[in-house]
């Protein structure tokens, strides 16, 4: 088994709720959200960002507006939504439960 695939598909299951979570503080442009994640070394290229931000925007969860760029075409700025504010909490609370069952089931002492 490759360690690799593991780690690629422990970070696709967390970074719905990382995005929303970027957006909890304030709006962002793709880029900026590309960025934020590289920081945090969940490192994400826009062909897996791009479909993710539209799939959240169509239930509901961002909204975006077009802002007018001094250097190119207007952006696009997500935002979370009322709903989707409301889906980050959940998922925040869903992620300390987790977070505590995982460092509990994989820092218990040796029992054999």
């Amino acid at each position: 088994m490759k360690i690799d695939n593991t780690k690629a598909q422990m970070r696709k299951g967390i970074l719905e709720y990382c995005i929303l979570g970027i957006l909890d503080s304030s709006d962002a442009y793709a880029s900026d959200i590309i960025d934020q994640l590289k920081e945090a070394k969940l490192i994400v290229v826009e062909g897996t960002l791009y479909p993710l931000l539209t799939r959240l925007k169509n239930a509901g969860l961002l909204e975006y507006r077009w802002e007018e760029s001094s250097s190119g075409p207007p952006r696009k700025y997500y935002s979370l939504s009322d709903s989707g504010r409301a889906f980050q909490k959940e998922l925040k609370m869903t992620w300390e439960e987790l977070q505590s069952a995982v460092t509990i089931l994989t820092t218990r002492p040796n029992q054999s």
